[in-house]
């Protein structure tokens, strides 16, 4: 069952779900979502710096690059472009709650897309949500550190999570501060 606003502000009231900063509630929190804001850093790929990408060799810190910008200042994202950015807000998710990020409707259709594939978010998860945005139009389009850039919902588990993300060794980005790379070579351990 997804959890509605009433649901939500109760357990944020509580400490249950934990959301950090809320900036404003009444402008956040819709029907049955949370809307998460933009943070100031992204991570670029930069394809000049190698032909390829190998998941289980590579460390992609040696082919991106850390763009930090003011609140005021645009981040430019051209068509095409995949960039790793992440949300202002720090998360905490009980383990007996599943969380899930979305795209914005108004961004999906300027041809903004949030996340290639990662938008579950196990129950016992702890960070910001690094966001794996990729502009689809045809023309560049500017972002903004701060603005309202997906939502978060939650749902109830049947019961608890057994293991939890953050309880076993393989949680590899529970705790995570700002966008983080790919650790897909921890896989391969």
């Amino acid at each position: 069952m997804i959890l509605s606003d009433r649901q939500i502000v109760e357990m944020l009231k509580t400490g249950k779900i934990v959301i950090e900063p809320l900036k404003d509630s009444t402008e956040q929190i819709g029907p049955s979502s949370v809307d998460l804001r933009l943070g100031p850093e992204f991570i670029v790929f930069r394809r000049e710096k190698k032909p390829y990408i190998d998941p289980w060799r590579d460390d992609p810190v040696e082919f991106t690059e850390r763009v930090k910008v003011a609140e005021d200042e645009p981040f430019i994202i051209h068509p095409g472009e995949f960039v790793l950015a992440s949300t202002v807000e720090y998360i905490k998710i009980p383990a007996d709650i599943v969380a899930r990020v979305d795209g914005r409707s108004s961004l999906g259709r300027l041809g903004i897309i949030i996340h290639a594939t990662a938008g579950f978010i196990d129950p016992g998860f702890e960070g910001n949500i690094t966001l794996e945005i990729t502009n689809i139009n045809v023309m560049p389009i500017a972002l903004y550190s701060g603005m309202r850039i997906c939502q978060i919902s939650f749902e109830d588990l049947s019961s608890p999570a057994e293991r939890p993300y953050g309880s076993r060794a393989g949680s590899k980005y529970h705790g995570q501060r700002g966008p983080m790379l790919s650790r897909l070579k921890w896989d391969r351990r």
